[in-house]
């Protein structure tokens, strides 16, 4: 039995919230219900619950039939990305008052002279410092002035405070002065959030640790107040049943822990996005995988190799200059590695000052939404273009829940300046070709990134507006195969259910590889295991768990580190050649090479301890393929071709196993719709998924 199905009932519910749609999937042993629903941003719960009510009907079930609820957000990513977080204050060690503004001191842009850095969460009238000294081994220099924290107490409540980050220097090792000026603000400060950066982010490199734990203070009474929410109303209706929370890591919590630690869920739903393409790469036995969800708001590129989407210890968020490395505020959590790019189904198309058709970053969201939504909005969008390119029907979207308003969507697009030779169709090839260029431009630079290649790779595409462009953007990277999985639409919400409940722990320990201290070493590891099983146990005491352990190692005198594994045992002495080796071999496959003679150091080891998951179980493909007969057809402007061709329309919901149809054709269902382009063929395999192959140069 899956160990995130508990025994008071069998159907199990995954919730994202995104900045467009809010996508609610039910499912039980037997079928799967899924819908779309705006995003409602005065209350995002009453979309979720919206969405639960109609689903619960749908299939004839009651509060009481579900066994799990799983949940994934953006509310603590907008409140960061639109700075409406609590008013925050930063108690830190004295001489350390403007680690926030001043960051590493270097620029994403080194020639731009009025380039703009993102500005510090805390106001510089709110960072107060207290005299306090650890070194950085620990030991104490200088004991903590208790006075000075009960003073800027006095300040903090006078000026309205709702959130304080307690951030001293080299408290990852110590953390006594933290913990002791944490429990003097709770006595002064009843009510208000405290977050001791010893807690969220325990690690060296004080701007990362700092940034880290004033976005967790940031947040945490807003995310705090809205699971209280949800929760509440949850229990209200009949629901007796577990709340989990997603991770950015792939991992499931609980509320308390998700409340405590809100900065982790910045990156939930494209982490269920990542989970559930793993899936699908395990189902079909995807050694190399580019993973493609692009929803209302946003596209998310990210590499899967041998089923295991690639992680990472650092995430930017609120980039200010184009999604430019190094424009964010860093947040130093656990994270599935992916690129975001602005170029979504709301991304809105204009002019810029140069006089060039761009599309992006911003978005039309749910409210009031693309121009052919209906709902005031009269500006251009990536779904505007694709209603006027014939690739969607305007009484079929979102199920035929929201007709779409075609002669608003031809208005909008009429609308653009500098564009006057130009018809609403041309208009809409140029939207939809700058679009998926953008989307193919950030996989081929994350690849270069990553130090991945793009050859023989297969191209997962889900969201809602994925399948739409996934075959363009394939033929622009020069992809061969691109799956779109049964459920595409709400692929985040479908991971949700496919993700383990599990939590990562790291921590920083400075070790040489050639004077390893195996004993300090296993102390720390033990500590962080005992710990990460404790949380994911409080989720699920029962289920059989699984330990991974990572080391983040470099050569002696470089500014970035990589990760390798470690052995989830007790380590000996031999195992810094182990560890030497086995840096080696990941430096190796990263650069090219190795670097001259250098000593070997370990800064942070990482634990994630995780519930065991069963594999899937294989599904062959049908022996004996048939030909799919379509419905209808519709002319649809082919931007590879760039003329109207006459496209065959097929309804997913009439298409089995074994159907083979030729491209191009639209694949029409309730959340998206799949355009197979004329380079391509396409077929149902055993899973039910849409699998399109180029089709051979005669």
């Amino acid at each position: 039995m899956n160990p995130t199905t508990t025994a008071r009932g069998l159907a199990r519910i995954g919730a994202d919230i995104g900045g467009t749609f809010t996508d609610v999937v039910l499912e039980t042993p037997t079928k799967r219900h899924s819908t779309k629903v705006l995003t409602t941003y005065d209350a995002p719960e009453r979309a979720l619950l919206d969405g639960i009510a109609v689903l619960l009907a749908e299939a004839g079930l009651t509060a009481g039939d579900v066994g799990l609820v799983v949940h994934g957000t953006t509310l603590a990513t907008n409140a960061l990305i639109e700075r409406r977080g609590a008013k925050t204050a930063l108690l830190t060690t004295e001489g350390f008052r403007d680690v926030l503004e001043m960051g590493t001191e270097s620029r994403f842009d080194q020639y731009d002279i009025a380039m703009d850095k993102p500005p510090a969460l805390v106001p510089r009238d709110l960072r107060v410092t207290v005299r306090e000294r650890l070194a950085a081994d620990g030991t104490e220099l200088l004991p903590l002035d208790e006075s000075a924290v009960r003073e800027a107490a006095t300040l903090f409540k006078a000026q309205g405070v709702e959130s304080v980050a307690v951030a001293f220097l080299h408290s990852y090792v110590n953390p006594v002065h933290e913990q002791r000026a944490g429990e003097l603000l709770r006595e002064a400060l009843p009510g208000v959030t405290i977050s001791l950066s010893s807690e969220v982010s325990p690690e060296m490199r004080e701007y990362e640790r700092f940034s880290t734990t004033a976005a967790n203070a940031y947040v945490q009474p807003i995310v705090a107040s809205y699971l209280g929410r949800l929760d509440a109303k949850l229990r209200a209706l009949g629901f007796g049943c577990p709340l989990f929370l997603m991770l950015s890591s792939g991992g499931l919590t609980t509320v308390e822990t998700a409340a405590k630690f809100p900065v982790r869920l910045v990156e939930s739903g494209p982490a269920g996005g990542a989970l559930f393409a793993a899936g699908v790469a395990a189902e079909r036995g995807i050694s190399r995988m580019l993973a493609l969800d692009v929803g209302g708001t946003t596209a998310k590129i990210c590499y899967i190799d041998d089923g295991r989407p690639q992680s990472s210890q650092v995430f930017e968020v609120a980039r200010v200059h184009r999604f430019r490395k190094g424009s964010g505020l860093p947040l130093r959590i656990p994270v599935v590695e992916m690129v975001e790019i602005g170029a979504g189904g709301g991304s809105i198309a204009r002019i810029d000052g140069a006089g060039r058709l761009t599309v992006g970053p911003k978005s039309a969201a749910s409210e009031p939404g693309p121009a052919c939504y209906g709902r005031g909005g009269t500006e251009p969008t990536v779904t505007d273009a694709d209603l006027m390119l014939g690739r969607i029907a305007p009484d079929a979207f979102a199920g035929g829940k929201l007709p779409l308003d075609t002669a608003a969507c031809e208005r909008a697009l009429l609308a653009l300046p500098g564009l006057r030779q130009a018809d609403a169709a041309t208009r809409a090839l140029g939207i939809s070709e700058i679009v998926d260029e953008a989307m193919a431009s950030a996989a081929r630079v994350h690849a270069v990134e990553l130090g991945l290649t793009l050859d023989r790779r297969t191209l997962v595409a889900f969201g809602g507006c994925a399948p739409l462009h996934a075959a363009r953007v394939a033929e622009k990277l020069g992809l061969d195969e691109v799956v779109i999985p049964r459920s595409a639409g709400v692929g985040s919400a479908v991971g949700f259910l496919n993700a383990p409940i599990a939590y990562e722990i790291a921590r920083s320990l400075h070790q040489a590889l050639d004077t390893f201290d195996v004993d300090a070493v296993n102390t720390l590891l033990s500590t962080m295991t005992a710990e990460a099983h404790a949380i994911v146990r409080h989720g699920d005491a029962a289920a059989p768990r699984a330990v991974r352990c990572t080391a983040f190692a470099r050569y002696r005198g470089q500014g970035h580190e990589i990760a390798i594994d470690v052995p989830a045992r007790t380590l000996e002495a031999a195992d810094a050649q182990t560890l030497t080796e086995s840096f080696e071999t990941a430096y190796r496959a990263h650069y090219g090479g190795l670097a001259v003679k250098l000593p070997i150091e370990v800064l942070t080891w990482r634990v994630s301890v995780a519930t065991v998951l069963p594999p899937p179980e294989p599904v062959a493909d049908p022996t004996k393929p048939f030909t799919a007969t379509p419905h209808a057809h519709r002319e649809v402007l082919d931007p590879g071709l760039g003329e109207v061709r006459r496209h065959a329309l097929y309804r997913r919901t009439d298409l089995r196993p074994g159907h083979r149809l030729a491209g191009p054709a639209l694949i029409v269902e309730d959340e998206t719709t799949t355009v197979v382009s004329p380079s391509f063929d396409a077929h149902i395999d055993g899973h039910g998924y849409i699998v399109m192959t180029r089709r051979l140069a005669a």
